[in-house]
């Protein structure tokens, strides 16, 4: 592991992980006053780290050291070819977050380590199996993938996009080629065929004698959890949200529906959430959850 970092800036560093696979982020340090706290940052699928690097940048502005990174296979930690990588979803929690949360709980060993995370990045955390040492998780969209929770205007296109033409332009590729079609980034064929051949309980994507062991580690999280979704989410629906909310047995979660009235927007979907234009609203609110765990959005709860 090699670090770069200067007070007040963001500083690169890159991580490895278990298995020797190294991973590359920033580090966030917090700009002023008394540290609240470190913050992992988890992204989407086939989406950059980057994109979160404005609110990084705003969680460090009040407090917060922030960890951001690329998964294995996207962006900074893209190999010289996605070709016969190996690379997994599974591997993004069960490896690379592992990794990322031994670094978070190393720079400050008494400092509460929070995590972000969004789409698949707010429900992998339960893979690793240091997870217990999460003192808070706000999830934004999070969910595994199964096509019947897809909101149900919009199923059967989404169906045949992620689920009939990914895996086909995968077995043809050697890997899913998603930044040529607009379609988020570049994808190894482990994670888009996991993705693609998602059934509705997410254990059944590793092998039988693994399953028991996966389902003790999602159950063993102990950190409070706030699930947000967004009405006009095609993907993070409240019923994949609350699906996905199943697996963490053991931590008191609380699941909210907000929507792009309650920001006085027509629309926010899957990302818009992410946008620097949520600085004065969502992000800010997001730091009462991620300070002091309170829910911001108290008359929102749902479930």
């Amino acid at each position: 592991m090699s670090i770069s970092v200067s007070v007040g800036e963001p500083g690169a560093v890159e991580i490895t992980c278990g298995d020797g696979v190294a991973l590359r982020g920033h580090i966030w340090p917090h700009a002023r006053g008394e540290k609240a706290g470190t913050v992992i940052v988890n992204p989407a699928t086939g989406v950059l780290a980057r994109y979160y690097h404005r609110y990084a940048a705003f969680l460090a502005g009040h407090g917060f050291d922030v960890l951001t990174y690329d998964y294995r296979g996207i962006g900074a930690s893209r190999p010289a070819s996605l070709r016969d990588c190996g690379y997994r979803w599974r591997d993004w929690g069960e490896r690379d977050f592992e990794a990322v949360l031994h670094l978070a709980m190393r720079l400050d060993p008494g400092a509460p380590v929070m995590v972000v995370g969004h789409s698949i990045g707010g429900f992998l955390p339960g893979l690793a199996e240091s997870a217990p040492g999460i003192a808070r998780m706000l999830t934004v969209g999070a969910q595994y993938a199964w096509w019947r929770d897809y909101v149900a205007g919009r199923r059967l296109r989404l169906f045949l996009k992620w689920h009939v033409a990914m895996p086909a332009l995968t077995a043809l590729c050697g890997y899913f080629p998603g930044r040529r079609l607009g379609w988020l980034e570049d994808l190894p064929a482990g994670v888009a065929n996991e993705w693609s051949f998602r059934r509705a309980r997410m254990e059944l994507s590793h092998p039988e004698t693994e399953r028991g062991d996966v389902l003790r580690r999602l159950a063993a999280v102990s950190a409070p959890i706030l699930a947000v979704g967004v009405t006009d989410d095609q993907l993070g629906t409240p019923e994949a949200i609350g699906r996905a909310l199943g697996y963490y047995a053991g931590s008191n979660a609380t699941q909210v529906l907000l929507s792009p009235e309650d920001f006085d927007r027509q629309e926010i979907g899957h990302f818009g959430l992410f946008h620097s234009r949520h600085a004065p609203d969502f992000w800010l609110d997001t730091l009462l959850w991620l300070g002091d765990g309170i829910n911001p959005w108290p008359g929102k709860v749902i479930g």
